[in-house]
């Protein structure tokens, strides 16, 4: 009888800066879009907007700088960069509308307009945009561009659907649950392709994230428990989440997990490289299959 062979997490560059696609992951980005918008909520209207926006930039900015030093993926910093974008993606919709009068409906299509032309971008300079492929620093700055922008289309989408639409902030959750069942269905039952499911449910996420948040905070149309507390629960969730992924590593990257023997072998012989999708460490669990 053999015992399950033992393994290690192994760091080098070239690794992907992203997690595993597990229901984690939809989790904490839930989660992270909620708590942007009613952080940048609070911020806007306990200072002056101006400040407010210079201070959600400069968070943004030292958030992805942060994220940009790490040679492979690192729960803590990587959602704390999506969290930050989360809230300067929320500001930059804002400005256009209640800074610039932009209507809901026009900033919604141009950030649709920004998040294609980030894609088109992206895949005829890679030829990919799965997130599998976030390796180099290129990459990964293409990738945190499309997420900037999916954080903007969809808080214009949110505030479209609830204020200019009419829907209300508990309809445009009742909406947004709806849409976002089409990638799922399609992906699991009808063999959608998983990058344009992944993209699809990833922008839908931000509107339905912010619908919940708003609810739960706005006094019109909600249920008045004010974006600062609202902002607090949802950040003590995300810590929680994260400190159980960075303990666990349930999220990381199957090609961040080497066994203990073939760590050894490689630190004597460095130029063997890695062999790609190593089992891993839990009890011999096989790595679950990428699809997205």
């Amino acid at each position: 009888m053999t015992s399950a062979p033992r393994y290690t997490r192994y760091s080098r560059t070239g690794f992907s800066k992203v997690p595993e696609v597990t229901a984690f992951f939809w989790i904490v980005k839930a989660l992270t879009t909620a708590m942007g918008e009613s952080t940048s909520d609070y911020l806007v209207h306990a200072m002056v907007p101006e400040v407010a926006v210079v201070i959600g930039f400069i968070a943004f900015c030292a958030a992805l700088y942060i994220q940009f030093a790490k040679d492979r993926y690192v729960p803590w910093a990587y959602w704390l960069a999506v969290a930050m974008v989360g809230v300067f993606g929320t500001m930059a919709a804002d400005v256009l509308h209640v800074g610039l009068g932009v209507p809901y409906i026009a900033s919604t299509i141009f950030f649709a307009i920004a998040l294609f032309f980030v894609f088109r971008t992206w895949y005829r300079v890679e030829g990919t945009l799965s997130i599998h492929s976030i390796t180099t620093p290129r990459r990964e700055l293409f990738y945190w561009s499309a997420v900037l922008a999916t954080f903007a289309l969809g808080t214009a989408a949110g505030d479209l659907t609830a204020i200019s639409l009419g829907l209300g902030y508990f309809g445009s959750i009742v909406l947004f649950a709806a849409v976002i069942a089409i990638p799922a269905l399609g992906y699991f039952r009808y063999r959608m392709n998983a990058i344009v499911a992944f993209w699809f449910a990833y922008v839908v996420t931000r509107p339905l994230g912010a619908s919940v948040a708003d609810w739960l905070a706005k006094t019109d149309g909600g249920l008045g428990f004010g974006p600062g507390t609202v902002s607090l629960v949802f950040a003590a969730m995300i810590a929680a989440f994260v400190y159980y992924l960075s303990r666990s590593g349930r999220d990381t990257p199957a090609d961040q997990w080497l066994e203990e023997d073939e760590l050894a072998e490689l630190e004597r012989e460095p130029r063997l490289g890695i062999p790609p999708q190593r089992e891993r460490a839990r009890g011999g669990e096989p790595a679950p299959e990428r699809g997205y």
